[in-house]
């Protein structure tokens, strides 16, 4: 299996990059802008790096083919999105997992509700959920992340989802349990078909995360 990482200099995609090359036998495909400074090769047997941006269709294609499942680490631009699916349709992809930001649906509630989108604001939040419309609207087989408020913590790969129409708890997750679902869906891309997923971590229902 082929796999590609859009955003693959991001410390999700490190993380999910180094679980996949030692848990897995998929081909990598590593996209990023200045991708060459900024990723070592550390298998070039099974890895490919791209130097590209999002809106180049035609980076876009040759870095997609013979690739099943595509993880996208940024949804900022939704033009980009457009682009992205566009050349996962053309090239036959049959999944794409997402990730995107809390407060796309105005499903987060509460004090916390009302400092998220004190911190992110309406035009942020609006990119984001008119990149998701793409994704959701695209034909192709999805999964949505839409993540709440990240930091580092080495072995913590708690998390709990919710889904599109349910409230939203939880004002923090590890980057490393988020890394920990994406390889939960990559080997069974059917447990969260065509779902937009609300990621956190359980027992952090605070009015804001707790590092701030």
């Amino acid at each position: 299996m082929k796999i590609l990482i859009l955003g693959a200099a991001g410390q999700i995609s490190k993380m999910l990059i180094n679980r996949l090359l030692q848990e897995t036998d998929a081909e990598l495909v590593l996209y990023a802008r200045n991708a060459n400074r900024r990723i070592a090769n550390s298998d070039p047997s099974r890895i490919t790096i791209v130097d590209g941006d999002f809106n180049d269709s035609a980076k876009l294609l040759e870095a997609m083919e013979g690739v099943a499942i595509v993880y996208l680490n940024d949804m900022n631009s939704p033009e980009a999105t457009q682009t992205i699916v566009d050349a996962a349709k053309k090239s036959g992809v049959a999944k794409i997992i997402a990730a995107t930001i809390l407060g796309i649906y105005d499903e987060v509630i509460g004090e916390f509700g009302k400092w998220n989108a004190r911190m992110v604001g309406r035009t942020g939040t609006n990119r984001h959920k008119e990149s998701a419309k793409i994704i959701e609207d695209s034909g192709i087989d999805f999964t949505l992340l839409r993540l709440t408020w990240l930091y580092n913590q080495e072995d913590n790969e708690r998390y709990m989802v919710s889904q599109k129409g349910e409230p939203f708890i939880g004002a923090q997750v590890a980057r490393q349990a988020v890394a920990r679902l994406i390889m939960d869906i990559i080997e069974n891309p059917a447990i969260y078909s065509n779902k937009s997923l609300g990621v956190s971590e359980p027992n952090t229902d605070f009015p804001k995360p707790s590092f701030y």
